[in-house]
């Protein structure tokens, strides 16, 4: 996690009360000092005893949430896109199973980055920008997902969860990233999810655990001296590398310090039995369902699912590849075999916001979908071209007015960047900007409720 000017009195607050409790934790010295210098204090984490109330302080607001979800391949134009725009717009074969829910989602027409290169673009799906370019940008190519987790910070156990496909074509999805253009790794699948979110470690391995904290704290330490003393006898470029190294310790240092805070307080307990790991196309429904929890039990209120090179149409009775499907060469055979897969995903798409919506918010009259931005998407327009424009796009629950499918201009001077719906997404989600990416602006025509 990085932590910037702009989300500090958002992610970290620093009362009296917060620095009295840092005097007594057992924080290296050395490291809180460093912390300190980069403007840093560590918020006490958010407690279910401690109502979040609204700025009246007569009621609890439920706080904003963000899930997005991709795949690596896209979706057969010809069973997505219906032909008609509006509130009355006809249920394709592939929005079949979200029928039910069609007043809580919206579907967007010719939204995209404006890239190209097949495969290798997908990764941009929540960037808008290659990976290969995101060092030389201010943002450094950083997701949305991992932009709502800045600001979130402290205030959940994970700031954010992704999940999915360790590997794939071309390196699979990879579609969460940080400011410094890293890729985040996906936990692999249910049962690592599952004791991510709910299994306390044991006496020897919480020590075993604070033991590291230390030690890779002394280590930080150490290289950070050892940087600091170069500051004053390197040229200007030598100097900006000295800056994103410190950029990179700084994120370290944040980080070891959540973890040695929240390794205090115990995980949520959960009735669930911890779940089997049998390959990610069975696991989605699992999956959704430890989300669901997550988001439930406020451990996280961000989370990415990368539906990647790991999910075996095989495992769902189809006898070839997904990848080889998506080249379908318009042959009908192929062509349905696809489009079997991609219902597949909408369905287990479905059944998850049947399940936000199932769940009530405490104290309010809101569902867990009402406070929930839910994407569904791809980096991918049409793999059987390689093309990335045109991608598919699906936004449900968060707050926001649904039910229409909405078409922007197609025109290439006029075309509106996908960006345009993240920047708008970040804002209903608390962060305040009006750009996001190579966005112009906010996206037209979506309105919160």
């Amino acid at each position: 996690m990085i932590v910037t000017e702009e989300n500090l009195e958002n992610v970290f607050t620093c009362s009296s009360v917060h620095r009295k409790v840092l005097s007594m934790s057992s924080i290296n010295i050395g490291r809180r000092r460093f912390l300190k210098a980069a403007g840093v204090c560590i918020a006490l984490p958010a407690l279910e005893s401690l109502s979040r109330l609204s700025a009246t302080g007569k009621s609890p607001v439920p706080p904003r949430r963000m899930v997005c979800i991709g795949n690596e391949f896209g979706m057969h134009s010809g069973s997505f896109w219906p032909t008609s725009i509006g509130v009355d717009y006809q249920i394709t074969k592939l929005l079949k199973p979200l029928e039910q829910s069609r007043r809580d989602f919206t579907l967007f027409s010719h939204l995209d980055h404006g890239l190209k290169g097949g495969h290798f673009a997908v990764h941009t799906f929540l960037t808008g920008v290659k990976a290969a370019e995101a060092r030389a940008l201010p943002d450094g190519g950083i997701s949305l997902d991992q932009r709502a987790a800045e600001f979130v910070g402290s205030r959940t156990r994970f700031p954010s969860l992704t999940i999915g496909s360790p590997d794939g074509l071309h390196g699979g999805c990879q579609m969460s990233w940080t400011r410094t253009g890293t890729r985040v790794p996906p936990i692999p699948g249910p049962r690592e999810l599952f004791r991510s979110l709910f299994v306390d470690e044991d006496k020897v391995a919480k020590k075993k655990s604070a033991d590291r904290i230390r030690l890779q704290g002394s280590i930080l330490d150490a290289v950070l001296s050892d940087a600091k003393s170069l500051q004053g006898r390197l040229n200007k470029t030598d100097g900006t590398k000295l800056d994103e190294y410190f950029s990179s310790i700084r994120d370290v240092e944040v980080k070891l310090a959540l973890d040695e805070q929240w390794q205090k307080i115990p995980k949520p307990k959960t009735n669930t039995e911890e779940p089997e790991n049998a390959g990610l196309a069975p696991d989605l429904p699992k999956i959704y369902d430890l989300i669901a929890l997550a988001l439930q039990t406020d451990s996280t209120r961000v989370a990415t699912l990368e539906i990647g090179g790991s999910f075996a149409a095989r495992d769902i009775g189809i006898n070839k590849g997904y990848h080889s499907l998506s080249h379908h060469g318009k042959l009908m055979e192929n062509i349905e075999q696809l489009v079997r897969i991609e219902l597949y995903q909408v369905q287990q798409f479905a059944r998850f916001l049947e399940k936000l919506r199932s769940i009530q918010e405490p104290g309010t009259n809101d569902t867990l979908l009402d406070s929930t931005m839910t994407l569904f998407g791809s980096g991918m327009g049409n793999a059987n071209s390689h093309t990335n424009t045109d991608l598919p796009i699906i936004l449900a629950g968060g707050g926001f007015r649904h039910g229409e499918h909405k078409q922007y201009p197609r025109e290439t001077r006029k075309r509106v960047p996908l960006c345009n719906l993240f920047a708008s997404m970040l804002q209903q989600f608390g962060v305040e900007t009006d750009r996001f990416g190579a966005s112009s602006g906010t996206l037209n025509g979506l309105d919160a409720v």
